[in-house]
């Protein structure tokens, strides 16, 4: 599985002429496994991550996770606060809410990673799994905005497994999955389904079972509600 998506990775690089790749690293598994991968494919030379902390909600030990996996990899990283662009959003005209202040958060990181990228020649990894995408569990042009999805393939519980088999630091492996927009935000309370629960939903689906107990409709209500994230914007 690991090598497939490291080949495939390889090739897409090749085809694309472009020999580094730029990432966000949180602290989280997904992003710690992408950026394994990355070096596997590419060269530790060539990769680079940042560390985008919102420094009003970004829990610390989560930046020294981030910063430490970095430097056991042997890749290039630079730790960049995001408020000072997030705030810049209080000048605009309206109360912002809730929802476009979490959301604000994911695309300024998305901004910055475009920034890198242009600037140094460079493709934007995406780290989200096949759970979050199915599930449209993620900002829209934020965390979703990138040139690939290097574990779109795995659902989460097969990141866990990959993670494991690849000797990913336990901590970063055992940490409860959360997007971080939202002070003590769990996915999996957000959601209101555990991931094991949900891949096994999840795969009922794909082999065209419908929804049938009341996780399931709630999955199934969220998939078809998200499912314009997914897709090329209409032209009317």
């Amino acid at each position: 599985m690991v090598d497939n998506i490291t080949q495939n990775l390889k090739s897409f690089f090749k085809e694309a002429n472009k020999k580094k790749a730029v990432l966000g690293l949180s602290g989280g598994v997904d992003s710690a496994l992408t950026a394994k991968i990355a070096v596997m494919a590419l060269g530790k030379e060539n990769v680079t991550a940042l560390i985008l902390p919102n420094d009003e909600l970004t829990n610390p030990d989560h930046v020294q996770d981030a910063s430490n996996f970095a430097e056991e990899l042997g890749i290039k990283y630079e730790t960049i606060s995001i408020n000072d662009f997030i705030n810049s959003y209080d000048s605009l005209p309206w109360q912002a809410s809730g929802f476009a202040k979490m959301n604000v958060q994911a695309r300024a990181r998305a901004n910055i990673l475009y920034h890198y990228a242009n600037t140094h020649d460079a493709l934007v990894l995406g780290t989200g799994n096949k759970t979050e995408l199915i599930l449209g569990y993620f900002t829209k042009y934020g965390d979703g905005a990138c040139d690939c999805e290097v574990i779109g393939s795995l659902y989460k519980t097969e990141v866990w497994e990959v993670s494991k088999e690849l000797k990913l630091p336990e901590k970063i492996i055992e940490k409860t999955p959360s997007a971080g927009l939202a002070p003590d935000q769990s996915d999996e309370n957000e959601i209101g389904v555990g991931y094991q629960e949900i891949d096994e939903i999840l795969k009922k689906f794909e082999q065209g079972e419908k929804p049938e107990t009341e996780n399931e409709k709630k999955l199934w209500n969220r998939i078809q509600a998200n499912g314009h994230k997914s897709e090329i914007p209409p032209i009317i």
